[in-house]
């Protein structure tokens, strides 16, 4: 009798001591939890409760390998319990112990194979360890087993996420919230597979209910500032992330989407707090040096820069998730290094494996449907250069639509292009494989992508196949680096045969520029003077309206040389944001120019902005990345533009124009030939004079600025385009002519 009263005390006291334990870790007192497992584990070394607390504790205080281990023993000690086993994979598993929890899980299913919820965290390991097709099948077999249990339809929710499968998700999550209106995972998940279908009232509706269920989950803050990105209501978003990070300030996930945030509102110094914040915490963090890289550009702050490039193009060209593909664009004039970056968000984005091949399409001979997708059919540089072509098509020949999802605007170019299409659908409501399933039912034979990997664009429209035929142009001077797109417009210049390889697309030449024009463009009659835009009464004008995020170090260098070798002289530059405009004032004094030789002017209305390059003697171009608009605008003015061209298509533009507007000889290949130059131009007035008067000359009689004649030059090679597809032929590299004969074809075998 006293041997069993000392054996029941033992037990009430290792009782107690795993009960303090465990309220100990609950308040988040590992450290006390700790002290009482040991205290525990001095009077029973097996007791598997106490090895299992004391696993949690060392996970609590961020002692992985002491958590790891003490599970470890755990497990050892509970071979016959299918709960304690699942218990323990749990936690293996959030330590990323994975070899660890796998064993646990397996165990606890072969000792109960109707446990539902071991199959169904076996799932979530496998979704873990990227075995999708596996994870959802664990997921569906534990929703067999206990269909009524809310928590499994949410974890099949999440992996259908993760495979993009939203619509299925959709049912998952509902099915799930309908089980257990109480369960947070339920509300957060159906909130993000809502939002990825476009419904987003529904789902912020969702990811509110998920914070009210749990407002101490700083993933649902996190969520719902996702959400409300997406819908561009940043100044919320903002707020939204920060209480996500008031909660767990540790989530590199939530610093970087902050970060994003902020970089839209164009508060970019503070954005850059915030990635350099996230990096801290997660150094290889997807896309997170890309997105620290092109914030700094945003505001020409070049600290660190050489290094942080040296380390962007290693991680590239090593394959990892480091930048976006628009941002390398204006960070590198390699090609090369363009299509991978290209290639590794595609793949990322939306895996080949899920693509539908190119199906569908009218007869020969009936009419064309053009599908135009973008988000900016409204007062913006790509409606301002496309309308007049929108205009001129041929309409016994071609039938158009304008699939738009951008911001809800209406002005006088809104107004002007609704009168151009056969139909305008506003598609914003509408998830990608929506909208491709409605170009399908519309007949459209080719789908146009005006926005590539540009703000607002929705690649994944194309993605899902949204006609036989799918172009990509204008909007993103590069590759798509994807299987299904199909063309990428351009020209010679732009795209040498040589250069092919660089291109998942086929190329169309166009004879001339690939750049459309509006030949109508208005000039304002407003004499604008020097005084107004805040530039010296004399001395020569340099200018350059491009994004300041172009302006790289190197670029600037260049610059300051030559303002150095013509006396007198300034720099006029577009005001993107007050903190740019000081870094390059800083940046000037550092290569022994003054400040006051550098001019900044906010934006102004096109017709304004147009005017005011009266003011200029010469344009002076970027590298790597060309200015696009930003050339023809001033060359429509009657401005020259310098350029240096390199191998990007980015860095090709502005040659590209040039040619076509009859002035090759401002077109150089070398640094130290454009720097030359440029002070030849600046210091010979009858010579910068010459060239005016040419450019003068040839702006209503050479290519550029032809509509009509550009026009007919694209829709032949539409034409082109569809007769391949009609008559069976894959995509290939094609030539359109002046003049109405058929393209040419150059075979892939040839191109390279």
């Amino acid at each position: 009798m006293p041997q069993t009263n000392a054996i029941t005390m033992l037990r009430q006291l290792l009782a107690s001591y795993i009960n303090t334990a465990s309220a100990a870790n609950a308040r988040g007192e590992f450290g006390t939890a700790k002290e009482w497992c040991g205290h525990a584990l001095q009077r029973a070394p097996d007791l598997p409760e106490a090895w299992y607390h004391l696993g949690l504790a060392s996970a609590g205080l961020k002692n992985r390998p002491e958590a790891v281990k003490a599970f470890e023993k755990a497990r050892t000690l509970t071979l016959q319990s299918a709960d304690a086993q699942n218990a323990i994979g749990v936690q293996l598993m959030d330590l990323g112990a994975y070899p660890e929890a796998e064993k646990c899980l397996l165990r606890s299913v072969e000792l109960a194979p109707g446990y539902a919820f071991a199959v169904s965290n076996l799932g979530k390991l496998r979704d873990r360890q990227g075995r999708l097709d596996e994870a959802e099948t664990h997921f569906r077999k534990a929703i067999e087993l206990q269909p009524d249990l809310a928590p499994l339809h949410a974890n099949l929710g999440g992996l259908l996420i993760a495979r993009k499968d939203f619509s299925g998700a959709h049912a998952a999550c509902q099915r799930s919230v309908e089980l257990d209106p109480n369960l947070p995972d339920g509300w957060r998940n159906l909130g993000i597979a809502l939002g990825e279908l476009k419904r987003f009232p529904q789902a912020e509706a969702a990811c509110r209910t998920a914070i009210e269920r749990d407002p101490a989950a700083p993933e649902g803050w996190s969520n719902l500032g996702n959400l409300l990105s997406d819908v561009r209501r940043f100044d919320e978003a903002e707020a939204a992330y920060r209480k996500a990070l008031a909660l767990d300030p540790h989530s590199a996930e939530t610093w970087s989407n902050l970060g994003n945030a902020l970089s839209e509102m164009k508060q970019f110094e503070a954005a850059t707090e915030c990635f350099q914040k996230c990096r801290d915490l997660n150094p290889g963090l997807d896309y997170s040096l890309g997105n620290q890289i092109a914030a700094r550009m945003r505001v020409c702050d070049w600290s660190d820069h050489a290094s942080e490039m040296s380390d962007l193009l290693d991680a590239i060209r090593g394959g990892s998730k480091a930048a976006k593909p628009f941002d390398v664009l204006a960070l590198t004039t390699d090609p090369a290094v363009q299509r991978q970056a290209a290639e590794i968000w595609c793949r990322d984005r939306w895996p080949d494996g899920n693509l539908p091949a190119a199906t569908g399409g009218k007869p020969a001979g009936d009419r064309i449907t053009l599908g135009y997708f973008s988000a900016d059919f409204f007062d913006h540089a790509t409606a301002q250069l496309m309308v007049h072509f929108f205009e001129r098509q041929d309409r016994s020949r071609f039938e158009l639509i304008a699939f738009s999802f951008g911001p809800d605007r209406h002005d006088a170019m809104t107004e002007r292009l609704s009168r151009v299409f056969d139909q305008s659908i506003d598609v914003r409501s509408m998830s990608d494989a929506e909208v491709a399933q409605l170009a399908h039912r519309l007949g459209v034979d080719i789908a146009v992508d005006l926005k590539g990997y540009t703000q607002d664009s929705r690649p994944g429209i194309f993605a899902h196949r949204a006609a036989p035929v799918q172009v990509s142009y204008l909007g993103y001077p590069g590759t798509m680096g994807a299987g299904w797109m199909d063309y990428l417009i351009a020209d010679e210049c732009l795209i040498p045969q040589t250069s092919r390889c660089h291109y998942t697309e086929k190329i169309v030449y166009l004879p001339d520029s690939y750049q459309v024009n509006d030949g109508g463009r208005r000039i304002a009659e407003t004499v604008f003077t020097r005084s107004d835009m805040g530039l010296p009464e004399t001395g020569f004008v340099f200018c350059c309206f491009n994004n300041n995020y172009k302006i790289t170090p190197q670029t600037f260098d260049g610059w300051m040389r030559i303002l150095g070798q013509v006396e007198g002289s300034v720099l006029w530059l577009l005001e993107d944001n007050s903190a740019a405009s000081a870094h390059l004032r800083a940046e000037a004094e550092r290569r022994r120019i003054g400040r006051d030789r550098l001019v900044f002017s906010r934006r102004m209305p096109a017709a304004e902005h147009l005017a005011r390059h009266r003011l200029a003697d010469l344009c002076l171009d970027t590298l790597p990345y060309n200015a696009h608009t930003t050339a023809s605008d001033a060359l429509w003015a009657g401005l020259p533009v310098l350029t240096c061209r390199a191998p990007s298509f980015a860095s090709r533009v502005a040659a590209s124009l040039l040619h076509a507007v009859g002035l090759p000889e401002l077109v150089t290949d070398r640094q130290d030939d454009f720097e030359r130059l440029a002070v030849e131009l600046a210091t010979q007035p009858a010579r910068l004079a010459s060239v005016k008067d040419k450019l003068a000359r040839n702006r209503l009689s050479m290519p550029l600025f032809d509509t009509g004649l550009f026009t007919r030059h694209l829709e032949d090679a539409f034409v082109a385009m569809v007769e391949r597809h009609r008559s069976g032929l894959a995509p290939d590299h094609l030539h359109v002519p002046r003049g109405s004969a058929a393209p040419s074809t150059t075979t892939s075998a040839s191109a390279g």
